[in-house]
């Protein structure tokens, strides 16, 4: 049984300091494989830029924008959803790693500046990635990438208008018009 369905949710996000941070766990939120992520803040410019990048690149990502996360919470756990909290005071992931790759709906939730105490009881795992002060946008990765079933480096995701490709040397990059005309 695989993943089916994971949402991030993101605490703390502070508008005048943390706009790359929060940027940077959707970006790897959705590179690594999650549908979504709910942004339990207020930032507008956040949620458009995330979107008109998921546009470009591919597949159907979205950010929810200004939510309460006890309510997001509630809601995914009375769907049959799973919570796992990151933090550096949780069980360490490789003790947790089989538990959640059974779910088949899971919540992530990344802070960044102090964790209210109900969230390390509303979820169903505290999970360490490491015990030692790092980037959440580092827990993420690490998480994703240990709980998929797939590569998620190797993802390809539909209806994207730029594609890279692989290349030792240089960067090349397609546009949706090129990668029409491989295509045929």
């Amino acid at each position: 049984m695989t993943v089916k369905e994971i949402v991030v949710l993101r605490l703390g996000h502070r508008p005048e300091r943390d706009k790359r941070v929060t940027t940077h766990v959707g970006l790897t939120a959705r590179a690594f494989g999650a549908c979504g992520m709910l942004l339990a803040s207020d930032d507008k410019k956040i949620t458009e830029n995330i979107t008109e990048m998921s546009s470009r690149w591919g597949g159907d990502f979205f950010v929810k924008n200004n939510v309460s996360a006890e309510k997001e919470i509630q809601k995914w756990k009375e769907t049959g959803g799973k919570v796992c909290h990151l933090s550096m005071y949780g069980i360490n992931l490789p003790d947790a790693v089989s538990e959640l790759k059974k779910q088949q709906k899971l919540m992530i939730i990344v802070g960044a500046e102090k964790v209210p105490g109900e969230i390390y009881e509303l979820a169903d795992w505290n999970v360490a990635v490491g015990n030692q002060p790092h980037s959440e946008v580092a827990a993420l990765a690490v998480t994703m990438d240990r709980i998929s079933e797939s590569d998620p480096l190797t993802a390809v995701f539909e209806k994207a208008e730029l594609t890279v490709v692989p290349t030792a040397k240089g960067k090349t990059v397609l546009h949706d018009n090129e990668l029409k005309n491989k295509k045929t």
